[in-house]
């Protein structure tokens, strides 16, 4: 059963809201230059930035927040937020205890907080989002078997906090990939860079990052898509070239596998608004 929610988690504008199997999923935007003093929800949160901007304090510390960037925040733990330039839209979903139950059966750890961006989170809020507006009748069977995934993703990412600290010649890696991303680069061209091994370097990335360095890549292409979709006027093929995709076509289907719609209703939908 659908029903009418009256505010958003983070009292902005309701654009829409659905309520059902004690998971409350709303779509709001968020005025500029205001702050939401330091509070806690009573149920655990999955949220992530659609457009605009904002800064989060939890536990001392100051996250940054925009588009497709995601965050999972257990229950009664104090966050406080500012939106200081520009209004920000926002999708959520308030999770009952229910469902953190059923997940710690299977040992899950959901205890700890998880902020990141573009990853595999990322990717499946997004997806979590489009049955959000489809509303049809297979909607909120797919959304329920996808916040399972989330949980269990939010845990495995909440596991990574107790690894040992990632060597400093990752970093050299990783600002070469966020520099180079729209080009060609293969694996021995960052390990030169990085100083290391390819067989180390691949072995290693994907210990601390958990995806291969293509998948990385790819995630930054994507990331650089969202931006030039949401803040721009950019043709399809002009901003799938400044990606370093392909072809359009290429564009299209990557960007589709990764946020759940295609670059086009990715586009629509952050304008309906």
């Amino acid at each position: 059963m659908q029903l009418t929610i009256p505010e958003s988690p983070y009292r902005g504008t309701v654009i829409k809201a659905r309520e059902f199997s004690g998971l409350r999923l709303v779509d709001g935007v968020y005025s500029a230059k205001t702050k939401v003093a330091s509070h806690a929800h009573e149920q655990a949160l999955f949220c992530v930035a659609l457009n605009g901007l904002c800064n989060e304090v939890y536990a001392g510390k100051v996250r940054n927040y925009e588009g497709m960037t995601v965050e999972f925040l257990p229950s009664n733990q104090s966050h406080s937020i500012d939106f200081p330039f520009a209004d920000t839209r926002a999708f959520s979903i308030e999770v009952a205890p229910s469902w953190l139950e059923r997940a710690r059966e299977y040992s899950l750890s959901l205890e700890h907080s998880v902020h990141s961006h573009c990853g595999v989170l990322s990717a499946m809020l997004m997806k979590v989002y489009r049955e959000f507006l489809e509303t049809d009748s297979a909607s909120p069977l797919a959304i329920e078997g996808l916040t399972l995934e989330m949980l269990a993703e939010a845990s495995r990412s909440a596991a990574q906090l107790s690894d040992p600290k990632p060597p400093r010649w990752l970093a050299q890696a990783d600002e070469f990939l966020h520099d180079r991303f729209a080009e060609r680069v293969t694996i021995i061209q960052v390990a030169s860079e990085a100083g290391v091994h390819p067989v180390h370097l691949a072995r290693e990335f994907r210990r601390f990052h958990h995806c291969t360095i293509g998948e990385y890549v790819r995630r930054l292409r994507i990331e650089r898509a969202c931006r030039q979709l949401r803040n721009s006027d950019e043709s399809l093929a002009a901003i799938a070239c400044g990606a370093g995709f392909s072809d359009q076509s290429h564009f299209s289907r990557t960007f589709k596998r990764v946020t759940g719609m295609t670059p086009a209703a990715y586009r629509a939908t952050l304008s309906s608004h």
